[in-house]
């Protein structure tokens, strides 16, 4: 059964790649899994997972995803780029200025990245990315790149423990927003972005774009990657999507991965 926010949005992604197709559930364990058993199956490029509320969202690192029903979005979408497996985590750099300018333009308040899949607003993330990938040897079988965004969770619902690190959009601009617009500006920003990288790559511009979205460049962080901790000043992304850091002794850091905290 479908909802109308869904029905809006299908209509508005019919003759579009991301979102041309929709499968809507009221409630899954998540929507990763799900688009994971389509893609296996054979779903087409372009195919969303939408749900209404998951029982086992996930965020990274294994991490659960509070996903209430009815007022957030939950959304996976199925991609077949034709690129090399180690070159697949620059989806997740251009998804997160595909959702920063997407919000941005759906609500008019600043929301910016924090390196490498969430995004913030006034300091507090509103969104997250999740990205699977299949591949067999040097070919990609498919991506799949889950999004959870906060759209209209009233401050007084996020759980205690939550508050003080996520929000919503509306508890920041205090009013509701429409749920099928969001996840439009969110598809016809990531299928531009989408369409661009596979033409041209993860360009200078691309890059330049990162950085200027960036809610660390230039503050004082702590990484936590692979067991070892890096301290030090970001310096934004390398040609290759790497994070730039900065050290006490003046030495640059090239951090693939990792987990950051700001220093205060």
């Amino acid at each position: 059964m479908s909802s109308n926010w869904v029905e809006e949005l299908q209509q508005a992604r019919k003759d579009k790649l991301i979102g041309r197709e929709i499968l809507f559930f009221d409630r899954v364990d998540s929507t990763n899994r799900v688009a994971r058993d389509q893609a296996f199956q054979g779903a087409k490029e372009g195919m969303i997972i939408l749900a209404e509320s998951q029982s086992q969202g996930k965020g990274r690192l294994g991490r659960a995803w509070e996903s209430p029903a009815g007022v957030n979005l939950y959304i996976s979408v199925i991609l077949k780029p034709s690129i090399p497996p180690e070159i697949a985590p620059k989806i997740t750099l251009l998804t997160g200025v595909a959702i920063a300018n997407a919000l941005a333009r759906a609500t008019g308040l600043n929301a910016l990245i924090k390196w490498p899949n969430d995004v913030f607003i006034h300091g507090k993330k509103v969104a997250g990315i999740l990205s699977e990938m299949e591949a067999e040897g040097p070919k990609i079988s498919f991506v799949i790149l889950g999004m959870g965004i906060n759209v209209n969770w009233s401050l007084k619902e996020i759980p205690q423990n939550f508050r003080e690190t996520a929000t919503s959009l509306k508890a920041e601009a205090g009013r509701e927003f429409s749920r099928a617009e969001v996840a439009g500006e969110i598809c016809e920003e990531l299928e531009r972005g989408y369409a661009l990288f596979l033409k041209e790559g993860f360009t200078l511009r691309m890059r330049e774009e990162w950085n200027r979205l960036s809610w660390i460049n230039q503050k004082w962080v702590t990484i936590t990657s692979m067991d070892k901790k890096y301290e030090g000043q970001v310096q934004g992304l390398d040609t290759d999507g790497a994070l730039l850091l900065l050290d006490r002794e003046g030495k640059t850091q090239r951090i693939i991965a990792g987990d950051v905290s700001l220093r205060l």
